[in-house]
């Protein structure tokens, strides 16, 4: 034989199955239930008579029935739909009075006057305790922005669930301070490490953005650490050319004095003189060029503060600081790093004058390469000449004619 809460289950569950909009994802049948489910858990630890028992889940079973009609003044037409259905079931008006009393106790901010309206209100907000509370509070964000238009934030919401676990909501049964209170505050923790870390996470991000701005960006690093490297590769290729000549002049040189001067005492080897003269010039001069290619500039190494705030000095030179004190030159250091300009500036300069030495090197060492090309060529053709006209033969044939 079924009762009345049977009848009263079946009743809402058809309502909330077949009328209630698609809408309401928090106001449903599920949270109705799970409401019930909450009342039986706190009466049973307690002693209550079977009629206060009746009207509490009576009123648990209607009290959102009236979303149906519209969220605006729900627990109203949830109490005219339970009214209207007791009504039927020839409830007296008394007890038809205490549920509607005890649906009209779930509006926000009732504080309750009996023992049942603080059980209808603890079971109401059970679901602050329960592991799924994060799943079930984004339920009512989806709900109260498709419903109401009413727009929070993931972050903003939890900032409100925040608030009202800290200063609105409490339980008010003995059972569910016991029992609830403690998963509550666990809820409430979780809620406050997710803020903190949302923060540090924005925190962050910000700061992640003020260092984008202040520092180049990765297309512009790369240009410059790219031309940079270009820059000393090819100083280091001139270099290593210029090195080469010189110590290939260095042992021509060597290697005439050793072997071909000497010989130039006998008057018989005068044809040799002009060649070797030719030789040795050419030579020596492909070796001053070389020296010249590699050879430093010498810099001042110094330079005023007047320089550093007019960012007239290049400071990644050591050529224009290696005379400084390191106090002096920290200090300047500073500044440029809070200029972004300056550094830019400084990075140009430095390429723009890597550039100025690497054209000085190259044209030097073009030269060196025309000038030791064009001594071997001369020498070659002065000796090929001297052996011709004034070798050996020639002057031994005119000495004793045929």
């Amino acid at each position: 034989m079924t009762t009345i809460l049977d009848r009263a289950a079946t009743k809402v569950t058809h309502l909330l199955s077949s009328k209630l909009g698609p809408e309401y994802l928090y106001h449903n049948l599920r949270h109705t239930q799970r409401v019930v489910a909450n009342a039986k858990e706190i009466m049973e630890a307690m002693e209550l008579n079977e009629g206060q028992r009746q009207k509490i889940l009576l009123a648990a079973w209607f009290h959102d029935t009236g979303f149906i009609k519209g969220a605006k003044g729900h627990e109203e037409k949830s109490c005219e739909i339970a009214r209207e259905f007791l009504k039927s079931e020839g409830t007296s008006k008394a007890a038809i009075d205490t549920v509607c009393q005890l649906i009209l106790a779930t509006k926000k901010g009732h504080e309750p006057i009996n023992e049942s309206e603080s059980i209808l209100r603890d079971a109401d907000s059970g679901h602050l305790a329960k592991k799924d509370y994060r799943t079930v509070s984004e339920l009512l964000r989806q709900e109260l922005q498709r419903d109401q238009d009413i727009v929070h934030t993931p972050e903003e919401w939890r900032e409100i669930n925040i608030d009202m676990f800290r200063s609105e909501h409490r339980f008010y049964t003995a059972y569910a301070r016991e029992n609830w209170q403690r998963k509550k505050d666990k809820n409430l923790r979780r809620m406050v490490k997710d803020q903190k870390k949302h923060k540090r996470l924005i925190k962050k991000e910000k700061l992640k953005a003020k260092l984008k701005n202040q520092i180049p960006d990765r297309g512009v690093q790369t240009l410059y650490r790219t031309t940079l490297r270009n820059h000393i590769k090819l100083s280091d290729i001139a270099d290593t050319k210029s090195n080469i000549l010189l110590s290939v002049n260095a042992i021509i040189i060597s290697l005439a004095l050793s072997n071909l001067i000497p010989k130039l005492d006998n008057p018989s080897n005068d044809y040799l003189i002009v060649p070797t003269l030719i030789f040795v010039v050419f030579s020596i001069i492909s070796m001053i060029l070389s020296i010249r290619a590699t050879r430093p500039n010498v810099t001042s190494g110094t330079f005023s503060e007047e320089d550093v705030r007019q960012k007239k000095v290049n400071l990644l030179f050591f050529g224009n600081f290696h005379k400084m004190e390191l106090d002096k030159y920290e200090k300047a250091i500073s500044i440029m790093l809070k200029d972004k300009d300056y550094i830019y500036r400084s990075l140009t300069k430095d390429l723009y004058y890597l550039g100025l030495v690497l054209e000085r090197k190259y044209r030097i060492l073009r030269w060196t390469y025309t000038v030791f090309m064009m001594g071997i060529i001369l020498s070659v053709i002065a000796f090929g000449i001297a052996f011709h006209f004034f070798g050996p033969d020639r002057v031994l044939e005119a000495v004793v004619p045929q």
